[in-house]
């Protein structure tokens, strides 16, 4: 069973960067497409990006495209979240998750989505 750990999050002010990061233990990283997500209070768990298997489709929600860009190393079995231009709306927790199922995709579906990560807290202040 996967076991992912984000890190990275904390206090920032609008239009700073910050990066997140997601160390995975337990699968075979390369082999599996992974994904970014958040909450925030009052609010349902959605898609921020994900990346392929491969790393050579990657989606984002419209509400991130082009402040935000999802990577991953597979030598170090660590998916990235660079943030740039934070704003007070992206305050939230940020989670990790893995993919169900080798070999896939990225997906904007959480029900794709089998193994999470604790999450990490982002707050931006205006």
């Amino acid at each position: 069973q996967a076991q992912l750990v984000e890190s990275g999050g904390g206090l920032a002010q609008a239009g700073d960067s910050m990066k997140l990061s997601c160390t995975v233990s337990g699968v075979t990283f390369s082999r599996y497409a992974m994904g970014w997500f958040r909450q925030a209070p009052g609010k349902e768990r959605g898609l921020i990006a994900a990346i392929a298997w491969n790393g050579l489709n990657t989606v984002y929600a419209d509400s991130v495209k082009g402040r935000f860009t999802v990577s991953r190393d597979n030598g170090q079995s660590t998916l990235y979240l660079q943030m740039m231009n934070l704003k007070p709306e992206d305050t939230a927790v940020y989670y990790c998750a893995v993919a169900r199922h080798p070999f896939g995709v990225a997906s904007r579906y959480q029900t794709d989505f089998g193994s999470w990560g604790q999450g990490t807290q982002v707050t931006v202040s205006s």
